[in-house]
């Protein structure tokens, strides 16, 4: 295709649709769904996998959901946070519509802070395997008291468990997420 632009002719590739993934590769995400239906109870079967490209690799993956919400076990009342998952890939990752549906399962599911974070890096440690994985939760003051519960995981691998150790022995809040001041 030519197109002409001011004076000069310029030469324009006609785009075509390229993925790196193949059909059979993708076949079984919800991804792309006429609908999507939206869990109400708390429900790890909804988070999904793929194949990680580059298994012998070294990266951080991060997810930050703005709007993560529970309920308190005891009151019922919703508690807010921020949720932020960092993660060292292995053989999978996970998906991040199926990520997003799961969180969203916390919306009606009553658990303390602390056991909500927890939650989430044992189900995707069980999902994954990743190589090393960190969860932390930033949950919105209530009654004057902000909560930010720190969870993490690592394989057998030395170096990435003396990162686990590292990251845990080193966390304080605000470290590996957002700097405080800028939360408010």
């Amino acid at each position: 295709m030519l197109l002409i632009l001011g004076i000069c002719p310029v030469y324009v590739r006609p785009m075509k649709k390229t993925s790196s993934r193949s059909k059979k590769e993708l076949e079984n995400f919800s991804l792309g769904q006429a609908s999507t239906i939206y869990p109400t109870e708390y429900a790890p079967e909804v988070l999904e996998a793929f194949d990680n490209k580059n298994p012998a690799q070294m990266a951080w993956t991060t997810f930050i959901c703005t709007e993560f919400t529970s309920l308190c076990p005891k009151t019922s009342q919703p508690d807010f946070a921020k949720v932020y998952i960092n993660y060292i890939a292995d053989k999978k990752m996970v998906e991040s519509k199926s990520l997003k549906m799961y969180l969203f399962s916390f919306r009606n599911h009553g658990d303390f802070h602390e056991d909500c974070i927890q939650k989430i890096c044992n189900d995707l440690v069980k999902l994954m395997k990743p190589k090393y994985i960190e969860v932390i939760g930033e949950f919105t003051p209530r009654g004057g008291i902000a909560i930010y519960p720190f969870a993490s995981d690592s394989n057998s691998d030395k170096m990435f468990k003396n990162l686990r150790e590292q990251r845990m022995m080193n966390y304080a809040p605000g470290k590996y997420s957002v700097k405080l001041d800028r939360l408010y």
